[in-house]
């Protein structure tokens, strides 16, 4: 088979941490998906085991040992999803490489459609939520961000879209170019700035389980989306010290104009309003003594250039093959 006529191949990255009451109905749903494509490419799944506690790595086995194209990779510990995802990005070897999650709320149907769009000439397939069951508390908040984050930021992040996506490999080669320690993977995508489409999607309801995503993770997510893409904090800080020295510069000439005009009898020597002052004065140093801090030990954290995870194994059909011929081999 020449170059020209190869099929092309297709990687599916799905993180999971904590999942063994859905990984078995998921993967069903997912072949469903896989079988048809693989009439026509060849098709790879890539699952990776986020330093599960419970027994998602075990199911995950059972998987791996049934299908040669299932790979999955075991992270020494709980990375987090963006750091599972670029293991999986790491390790992914298909001309295009599709990511979703693997609760069963990213319908696996929709790989179609973003593969049809890929043949469009795009290189960048996003998805969008469009309607969701989610509360009206982080819709409201996912707005914000999303809003926030492209006003403060140099790069616009499509406001309702999820880590539900196809790139191709020019895109998968930047991506692997970049490699912060504080990853916002939507954001990365965007910045490359690869010809881009973005399908929406209706969030179906996860398949089991309880989100792994809590109010402390989504609040870490949104610190690293910040201060990665944006030094607006900072701006702000400045701006609001140099707003305060206005207002003391003001101050000073409005206390000199009693010594000018000789009514410096009726200047009163007030405590409460000192006070005052202070206080806002001191809140404003230490908020932007806090950013500063914040930046700080952000580059702290990257100049120390710790691997974004740690692999402990993988697991495939072919390789638990290959191992076993090496045993045999005398």
């Amino acid at each position: 088979m020449t170059a020209d006529a190869r099929k092309l191949t297709i990687d599916v990255i799905i993180p999971l941490y904590n999942e063994e009451e859905v990984v078995a109905e998921f993967h069903l749903r997912l072949m469903e998906v896989v079988r048809r494509l693989r009439e026509e490419y060849d098709v790879g799944i890539y699952y990776v085991d986020d330093g599960s506690v419970d027994h998602t790595a075990d199911e995950l086995a059972k998987l791996a040992a049934s299908d040669d194209g299932v790979t999955i990779l075991e992270l020494s510990r709980n990375f987090g999803h963006q750091a599972a995802l670029t293991a999986g990005l790491d390790h992914a070897e298909g001309d295009v490489v599709v990511m979703l999650d693997g609760d069963g709320q990213h319908p696996p149907e929709l790989i179609v459609d973003m593969v049809a769009q890929y043949r469009n000439g795009y290189e960048v397939v996003l998805t969008q939520r469009v309607a969701t069951d989610r509360s009206r508390f982080k819709r409201w908040t996912s707005a914000a961000f999303y809003r926030v984050l492209s006003v403060i930021g140099d790069t616009p992040v499509t406001a309702g879209s999820a880590d539900f996506r196809l790139v191709t490999r020019p895109v998968l080669a930047a991506l692997r170019e970049m490699r912060e320690y504080h990853r916002f993977l939507r954001g990365m995508v965007a910045w490359t700035g690869f010809r881009t489409v973005v399908l929406p999607y209706v969030e179906r309801p996860r398949l089991g389980g309880q989100p792994k995503y809590s109010l402390r993770g989504m609040a870490q997510l949104a610190a690293d989306a910040t201060f990665s893409f944006s030094l607006v904090p900072l701006k702000i800080a400045l701006v609001v010290g140099l707003g305060f020295l206005l207002l003391a510069a003001a101050e000073a000439v409005y206390v000199f104009s009693f010594w000018l005009t000789g009514r410096q009898h009726l200047l009163v020597r007030g405590w409460a309003s000192l006070m005052f002052m202070l206080l806002i004065v001191g809140a404003a140093l230490m908020i932007a003594l806090a950013l500063v801090g914040m930046y700080v030990g952000y580059i702290f954290q990257e100049v120390k250039r710790r691997p974004v995870y740690l692999l402990r194994d993988i697991h495939s059909k072919a390789a638990h093959q290959r191992s076993r011929a090496e045993d045999a081999d005398p």
